[in-house]
């Protein structure tokens, strides 16, 4: 991994504070962007963990979080990012269909034409910030299927 930050992406209004995007009225999703180094980890190693680690069935909220702004999305910078995106969303969302799960309601769109904002400090590094903070509680506890390659 080279860098983390956490940020707003996807909505409407132009450099939105934390309190405006959880109002619901920007649009914006809370985000978390991953620049990362391909010789090190795969696109598809991230994808992993991105399916794993929330509950990608459920609309607009994740756990007691309610609201568009906890929406499960993706925003690829490549046709290569797409296509493996919707691939193992594909497969997941087979594996989770067959314990009974309902459908993967993630946006997978493409970045390009969607701004990126930083959000504001105190939510940089939460967790090292806040030892007891929140931490999403909310996956399926379904691993992401193994593929023969």
């Amino acid at each position: 991994m080279v860098s983390t930050s956490v940020g707003y992406m996807g909505g409407t209004r132009p450099s939105p504070s934390y309190e405006q995007v959880c109002t619901g009225t920007t649009n914006h999703a809370e985000m978390v962007e991953v620049v990362f180094d391909p010789t090190q980890i795969t696109y598809e190693r991230l994808l992993e963990e991105f399916w794993t680690m929330h509950d990608p069935t459920s609309l607009n909220k994740q756990g007691g979080d309610i609201g568009t702004q906890y929406r499960s999305a993706i925003f690829t910078t490549t046709e290569e990012q797409m296509i493996a995106a919707i691939n193992t969303r594909e497969l997941y969302n087979d594996e989770l269909k067959k314990l009974g799960y309902g459908e993967i309601v993630t946006e997978i769109q493409d970045a390009a034409p969607h701004t990126y904002w930083l959000a504001e400090e105190y939510h940089q590094r939460y967790l090292e910030k806040n030892p007891n903070g929140y931490d999403c509680h909310s996956s399926t506890g379904v691993p992401f299927p193994k593929v023969a390659k």
